[in-house]
């Protein structure tokens, strides 16, 4: 599999990026990597790392969108930036997939731009998988599409259902959407519709109505919908909420026994490894005639590593050849 990264995406850029790479040709002889960004950058610090194989490839980009720059601007004034040269080596063919913990809008800004979508998408989101208390649920859209329409949610909820089924295992996944209240009629005049919608669509028998926030880690749910301003407010919220509650637990405990200080402090980190994003790698953008992973601006080697074997993932479960099936087969969605 060839897949193209932004190496210039991210808070620690080029390097995470350029070792992530390495880490993963490494545990994963048949993956190709092309980075796209300043060549001769990325061409020094490859050599400087002693990497001399065949699998790590480098393609030229001008510039790249920065995290406190707005994507439409960045765009106009650097058409040739990183993750746009991504997106144009995916819209070729060149590579199956895109990975990028560069601007979030910008990796979004620049595949909506090549309108690669899948056959009867109308507009991509992405997909979480989150921690609850009986495993873990998809929360769809979480960022890619702030102005959401009825019949997105719609397509987000076929699509998060084939997701949870293929990614988590979950036979019959239930899907829910995020709400003020589980009570019928509660909401804005866009939850209320999807609620119409959904009802009135094939999906009816795997939907469970109006979820709360608190719902989504209970695991009232294994997909909760929702438009992508919600969603961003409800996952930053939840990094926040679990890296301070962590923090405060391991403190705690490790104060408590402070004679096994060691063994438990260990034992400890293997269990708050299930909640860490370094561990998920990236969130995929679904919806796109391809695959693309979003990643953590802040993200590390590993994470980076990560999401390029979770493209690998997407790509042998065939989850877009999923979706484009059971959209067909769904013409009301």
């Amino acid at each position: 599999m060839r897949i193209a990264l932004d190496a210039m995406g991210g808070d620690f850029a080029p390097q995470v990026n350029i070792d992530g790479a390495m880490q993963a040709v490494q545990a994963h002889p048949e993956l190709e990597i092309v980075l796209v960004g300043d060549r001769a950058e990325i061409e020094s610090r490859l050599s400087a790392s002693g990497y001399s194989g065949a699998q790590i490839h480098v393609a030229a980009a001008e510039g790249f969108i920065g995290m406190e720059e707005k994507p439409t601007e960045a765009m106009r004034r650097k058409p040739r930036n990183s993750i746009a040269v991504c997106w144009q080596l995916m819209a070729s063919r060149e590579v199956e997939a895109v990975v990028s913990a560069g601007n979030t809008g910008g990796v979004v800004a620049s595949g909506l731009r090549t309108r690669l979508f899948l056959k009867g998408i109308k507009r991509p989101g992405i997909a979480v998988a989150l921690p609850t208390l009986h495993g873990r649920a998809v929360l769809m859209d979480v960022g890619a599409n702030p102005g959401a329409r009825p019949e997105h949610l719609l397509q987000y909820a076929l699509i998060g259902r084939i997701y949870a089924r293929e990614l988590l295992g979950i036979a019959e996944p239930r899907v829910g959407l995020m709400n003020i209240g589980s009570e019928e009629g509660k909401g804005t005049d866009l939850v209320r519709e999807t609620h119409d919608l959904i009802i009135a669509s094939p999906l009816k028998n795997s939907y469970i109505g109006n979820v709360e926030g608190r719902g989504l880690y209970s695991g009232e749910a294994d997909v909760i919908i929702c438009e992508g301003f919600v969603g961003n407010v409800v996952l930053k919220v939840s990094e926040g909420m679990a890296t301070m509650m962590l923090q405060a637990v391991s403190r705690d405990i490790l104060q408590a026994v402070d004679a096994d200080r060691e063994r438990v402090g260990a034992k400890f980190k293997s269990i708050t490894r299930n909640y860490e994003y370094n561990e998920v790698g990236g969130a995929p953008l679904l919806g796109v005639d391809g695959i693309c992973l979003i990643c953590h601006g802040s993200s590390d080697a590993r994470s980076i590593a990560n999401a390029l074997r979770g493209a690998q993932t997407l790509k042998s479960h065939r989850v877009n050849a999923h979706i484009v099936e059971e959209l067909g087969a769904t013409a009301c969605v």
